[in-house]
């Protein structure tokens, strides 16, 4: 038999030794609880989903059960707290703010499902003040109500009742910095008619618009008045209402 060194020996047994640690790691599954350098990547299909040991969802990111991509926050009870591009009904992917009822769910802070620059909830109310000439017998146009607001959603709504007395007919008008948004005639004879608005607002997010509603005398004698139920501005319903 030859001889062979002892160093080379050695170095066979440490070579054998790591042939077999390296067969061992071969086998071994890697360690999935922490990404520590890289991307981890959801590219087609498929969701990520974190959920408490009673199975409620807290955390999903990726294609909804309604084909589109979002990601979703929940509470530990399992309803959604902070969703983005589950809604189905819109094609823009909304950010949506749930409340924490869990028998009556509804969004409380959203952007607008049709109109992309606008705020679609809350609803910003617009305060009106009277004037002097709120009640007039004027035949001239005389300012009954003002009021002025920075434009948050895409959809005014208003409502006014004028009160006419027998005989007499009232020219009515709503406007902005742009003009009449809308004009209407008040006869009820010795009586209330109420009016209501919904319109499109005009102009851009953060915006700042004044609103007037003037009215005058057409026919007759008498005092005529308005009242202002409210003004304030809301999400869309459908595609039409969209600046």
């Amino acid at each position: 038999m030859a001889y062979v060194p002892q160093d080379v020996l050695d170095r066979l047994a440490a070579l054998e030794r790591e042939v077999r640690t390296l067969r061992g790691r071969a086998q071994m599954r890697p360690a999935l609880n922490e990404v520590l350098a890289g991307d981890v990547v959801i590219g087609e299909g498929g969701q990520l989903i974190a959920q408490t040991p009673a199975g409620q969802r807290t955390f999903i990111v990726g294609q909804t059960p309604q084909g589109d991509w979002g990601v979703g926050l929940g509470r530990e009870d399992g309803t959604a707290a902070l969703t983005v591009g589950d809604e189905s009904q819109a094609a823009g992917q909304m950010v949506r703010m749930w409340n924490r009822n869990p028998d009556s769910r509804d969004v409380i802070v959203m952007d607008d499902a049709y109109s992309p620059d606008f705020l679609g909830r809350p609803s910003i109310p617009i305060p009106m003040q009277p004037t002097s000439g709120r009640e007039t017998s004027n035949t001239a146009e005389t300012t009954a109500w003002l009021g002025a607001t920075r434009l948050m959603n895409p959809v005014l709504w208003a409502a006014f009742e004028t009160f006419t007395p027998a005989g007499v007919t009232a020219d009515v008008s709503f406007e902005d910095d742009d003009g009449v948004i809308e004009s209407w005639v008040a006869n009820t004879s010795n009586g209330w008619e109420y009016h209501e608005i919904t319109k499109p607002v005009r102009g851009g997010f953060m915006d700042h618009r004044n609103y007037r509603l003037k009215h005058n005398v057409r026919s007759g004698t008498g005092s005529i008045r308005t009242n202002c139920y409210g003004v304030y501005t809301r999400n869309t319903f459908n595609a039409t209402e969209a600046p």
